[in-house]
């Protein structure tokens, strides 16, 4: 089989990753300039916000496992075939050079034993670096290989990742029987806590040597098992905290086989941006996964973001001053960001806040304007109720209910 075959193959077969970008398009080039279709490059972000790309591609889509959920699971007839560690490296150097790509992703299914997968793969990122490709590496560890292998390849690697897939043993032992939760969590640790010792090393000796510099991510598969958002959001939760995560993925699950154990339709994309959000506020905003989702309220609500509905669970706080509020409240209000509030902590040292300057500073007032008031001020509508001020947030069209209009202005 060619090169170019075999890339087809093996990059098509990457595409349902998502832990480390989106690459779903089908942009055709019809008489315009790039082509995003079947071509193995995706698009990622840097850390400081650039858009890079990357070659993202299995190094063979042979599986011993039989996972429900997965396009190259054994049992499905489907063309397989395997780079060899010198076409790849060749592939992405060649890629490199002609400024098609920024850096690679390199996931695999895995052939003959997991140590067998590991050390090809290895190889692989090992002999790029020593032709001096300084671009950026994602490697994926395989669960159940050796450490000593999964040490090595870190230290040649910006980024490892282990998936865990599924939330639960129940559901890996339903969908994916050939897994367990202990394999996958054992390289994630382990991965973890090299990144911490590197660090602390590095900060000791400047020539100390870089392990996973930009850390380990994982993904989840979203729907194909009746796990609630609940249970989602609180293993999330510990990961962040256990495994020194940078990021989870949320995969929407998409149908690509016929299996009777799986869901007979794709899962929402709207609930895998809800997970979007609950996870940024566990990262960003200091939420607990019990504040944003408990045994009462197992799901996120698809029609409503997981801070708005936080806050009208707890009306109660609301409204809060802005210019006394402290910067933690600030940031839990709807339509108020990381970034305003900042601003607005700044601002009010010299000036009284109003209306008008939060508008400046790009608060969402559609949203914050009931939570908030500015010197006693307070341009919302009054809600004894919050179930109503739940009903005018999630409407479409943002009207204001009959009842509610031409109620004055009110004074704290």
């Amino acid at each position: 089989m060619d090169l170019n075959e075999k890339l087809k193959i093996l990059s098509s077969s990457a595409k349902y990753d998502v832990s480390c970008s989106s690459s779903g398009s089908e942009r055709l080039n019809i008489d315009g300039i790039g082509n995003t279709e079947k071509s193995g490059i995706c698009h990622s972000w840097a850390a400081d916000g650039r858009c890079i790309s990357l070659l993202k591609v299995l190094y063979t889509n042979y599986c011993k496992f039989d996972c429900a959920y997965c396009i190259n699971r054994k049992s499905n007839n489907i063309k397989r075939t395997t780079f060899s560690p010198e076409e790849l490296v060749n592939l992405t150097l060649s890629f490199y050079k002609r400024n098609y790509i920024e850096g690679l992703f390199l996931s695999s299914g895995i052939i003959k034993s997991a140590n067998y997968t590991m050390e090809k793969m290895f190889i692989v990122v090992k002999k790029l670096r020593e032709k001096n490709f300084n671009g950026y590496i994602h490697l994926k560890a395989i669960p159940g290989a050796d450490k000593e292998l999964i040490r090595k390849a870190g230290f040649y690697a910006d980024r490892m990742s282990v998936n865990i897939e599924l939330p639960t043993q129940k559901s890996l032992a339903v969908l994916a029987p050939d897994k367990s939760k202990e394999n996958i969590l054992k390289p994630m640790k382990y991965i973890g806590s090299n990144a911490l010792v590197s660090i602390s090393e590095r900060k000791k000796f400047k020539t100390a040597p870089s392990f996973v510099p930009a850390g380990q991510s994982t993904q989840m598969i979203i729907g194909a098992s009746p796990d609630s958002d609940k249970t989602i959001i609180n293993l999330s939760e510990k990961l962040y905290k256990n495994f020194n995560l940078k990021r989870v993925y949320y995969s929407a699950f998409i149908k690509v086989n016929t299996d009777s154990k799986l869901p007979q339709k794709n899962a929402s994309l709207l609930r895998e941006h809800r997970l979007y959000q609950a996870d940024w506020l566990l990262r960003y905003y200091k939420f607990s996964a019990n504040e944003i989702l408990d045994e009462n309220e197992p799901f996120l609500n698809e029609k409503l973001d997981p801070k708005s509905m936080w806050a009208i669970r707890n009306f109660n706080l609301f409204p809060i001053e802005v210019n006394k509020a402290p910067y933690e409240m600030l940031i839990r209000v709807p339509g108020i960001g990381i970034n305003s509030a900042l601003k607005i902590i700044k601002t009010r040292k010299y000036e009284n806040i109003n209306f008008e300057i939060l508008k400046k500073i790009r608060v969402v007032l559609k949203r914050a304007k009931y939570f908030i008031t500015c010197n006693g001020k307070f341009q919302g509508y009054i809600f004894k109720d919050p179930k109503n001020l739940k009903n005018v947030l999630s409407s479409k069209n943002k009207s204001i209910p009959l009842f509610l209009k031409n109620i004055p202005e009110r004074t704290y």
